[in-house]
């Protein structure tokens, strides 16, 4: 069996979490396969088995690329055994109008694409100001500053839970044929 993990980054991290991703399942004895999805390109899924969608969440939306690989996908995609990463900073947090927020954006998802995967983690990203322009850092500061969050202001900080993702895609993984 092969599984397909296709991802859009914006800043770096949800090709972190690919990368990831892909190199815990290959440590199971799993045939993965990683595509980037940039603006523009649609490759079809075969001939992949099941497959793993990632992509980060950046003031309410996905990037285009994932919803028209998605939405170009569907039919293939919901054939297959599936799991949606959605990456986000407030995956991070414990704040209820957040976790509904980032509920909201992955039916949203759903609904847009029709693609409906089997399954949604949602992943916390990171603050990554080397990749920010002046207007996305001071943004990002003082969302951070107001959530007291403590953070690097020219570094990365991460807040990716990596071995709780590890659990996630093992137990995914476990409950696929092949």
């Amino acid at each position: 069996m092969t599984i397909l993990i296709a991802y859009a980054t914006t800043e770096g991290q949800t090709a972190r979490i690919a990368e990831f991703a892909a190199d815990s399942l290959r440590a199971e004895g799993r045939d993965v396969s990683l595509l980037r999805l940039e603006a523009g390109t649609v490759p079809a899924p075969d001939p992949f088995d099941a497959a793993i969608l990632a992509g980060s969440v950046h003031a309410g939306h996905l990037q285009p690329a994932l919803i028209a690989f998605a939405k170009t996908q569907a039919a293939r995609l919901n054939a297959m055994p599936s799991l949606f990463l959605q990456v986000s900073l407030a995956a991070a947090g414990e704040e209820e109008d957040e976790w509904d927020d980032l509920r909201r954006i992955a039916a949203r998802f759903v609904e847009e694409s029709g693609w409906t995967p089997d399954r949604v983690e949602h992943v916390a990203g990171a603050l990554n100001f080397p990749e920010y322009n002046f207007v996305v850092a001071w943004v990002m500061r003082r969302i951070a500053r107001s959530h007291g969050v403590e953070f690097d202001p020219h570094g990365v900080t991460e807040f990716t839970d990596w071995e709780a993702l590890r659990t996630d895609l093992a137990e995914w993984a476990r409950g696929i044929q092949g």
